[in-house]
């Protein structure tokens, strides 16, 4: 049962985050300190170095063999479901001619899918249902690591490289339907990496080619899978890491939270309102999170069997508020960071009420 100390727990494991919001907002908005391309080179920062070291460390100290693979299991088959739904969503847009469809869709993915299972989660589900529960929130945050983030990563990279071909073949401002598909383009140019159109239209190839060399130069790639391959090796063979490595690993990780707090203050800051996207899109945005998000989860658990506690704790963890990494990725490829950077904000600021809300509720109907 929650307690108010295990509340204080959950609060002051989120107080620190909005302490490093606040810091950036005022270093931009009142102080002056940043200009609008050093806010860029923040948030590049905290994209490839701060958040990989992150991953790398949280994924070393898992156990891959004792993971609930049943619960996992339920993960993807509620990714489905939400994948359909935006799927024929996405049909019904293109049918009546909205151009920004594929946008929506991966914005929509990240939002009823990608939790903050660390900072919230893991004190949250400690508190509603023990130890054993804190377990199942780590693995399945590790799961989203290696296969959802590394899958959004991989479809952003695409969608930039497209962007660029598109460009590169037409480049009036009529080729491109919004301003933050302008702005991917923009990047992929400056990285030199748009490649030669054909007749027009993206070469399947060369946009495989494209795709690649930028997933193999990028950090994220590789952080959560070299981590789980050493949490196997480490917990097969009963070894450790060398002090001095894991001392390296942890002094870059233990930036990584607070710096990605400290770049969405930035981004704030160069936002004529505080609330960016607007009362819809941040409505929209919650709906996304506090109720597809879950619905999906209730149906892949019981799907595979769940019950009990166990299926409170997949359907609460899905509750949980957005992934602070989902926003550092939508500003860094220019794809609706005011809606992630909202969702995260107000998400947590929601989440505590909300989630105690979600426990009382499924108590009520054992």
């Amino acid at each position: 049962m929650i307690g108010w100390a295990d509340v204080y727990k959950v609060v002051a494991a989120t107080v620190p985050l909005y302490f490093a919001l606040f810091l950036g907002y005022g270093s931009v908005r009142w102080w002056r300190i940043f200009t609008r391309e050093q806010c860029d080179a923040v948030n590049r920062l905290v994209a490839f170095f701060a958040l990989p070291f992150f991953t790398f460390e949280f994924t070393l100290h898992t156990d891959p063999f004792q993971v609930n693979y049943r619960a996992v299991a339920a993960d993807v088959i509620s990714k489905a479901v939400i994948v359909a739904v935006i799927a024929c969503w996405a049909r019904f847009a293109a049918a009546k001619g909205a151009g920004c469809a594929v946008g929506w869709s991966i914005t929509s993915f990240s939002l009823s899918t990608l939790t903050n299972s660390l900072v919230v989660g893991v004190p949250m589900a400690r508190a509603m249902y023990g130890e054993w529960a804190q377990q199942l929130v780590v693995q399945l945050s590790v799961f989203q690591a290696i296969v959802w983030l590394t899958l959004l990563l991989f479809v952003l990279e695409v969608r930039k490289a497209a962007i660029g071909m598109y460009v590169a073949a037409d480049d009036s401002p009529a080729a491109i339907k919004d301003v933050e598909a302008a702005a991917a383009a923009a990047t992929a140019a400056a990285d030199g990496a748009v490649p030669v159109a054909i007749g027009g239209k993206p070469s399947l190839w060369a946009l495989v080619k494209v795709v690649a060399h930028k997933l193999s130069r990028n950090p994220n790639t590789y952080a959560s899978f070299v981590g789980i391959t050493w949490a196997c090796v480490a917990n097969r063979l009963h070894i450790e890491l060398p002090s001095a490595f894991e001392g390296s690993v942890l002094i870059m990780s233990k930036s990584g939270t607070g710096m990605a707090m400290f770049s969405m203050g930035l981004f704030m800051a160069q936002q004529e309102k505080v609330l960016a996207c607007g009362p819809c899109f941040a409505a929209l945005g919650l709906v996304l999170k506090f109720a597809l998000g879950p619905a999906a989860m209730a149906i892949g658990s019981i799907a595979v069997g769940l019950r009990g506690d166990v299926l409170r704790v997949a359907i609460i963890q899905a509750a949980l508020p957005q992934s602070i990494t989902s926003f550092i990725f939508a500003k860094e490829y220019g794809l609706h960071a005011d809606v992630l950077s909202t969702a995260v904000i107000f998400g947590m600021l929601v989440s505590l009420p909300l989630l105690v809300g979600f426990y009382i509720v499924l108590e009520l109907i054992r």
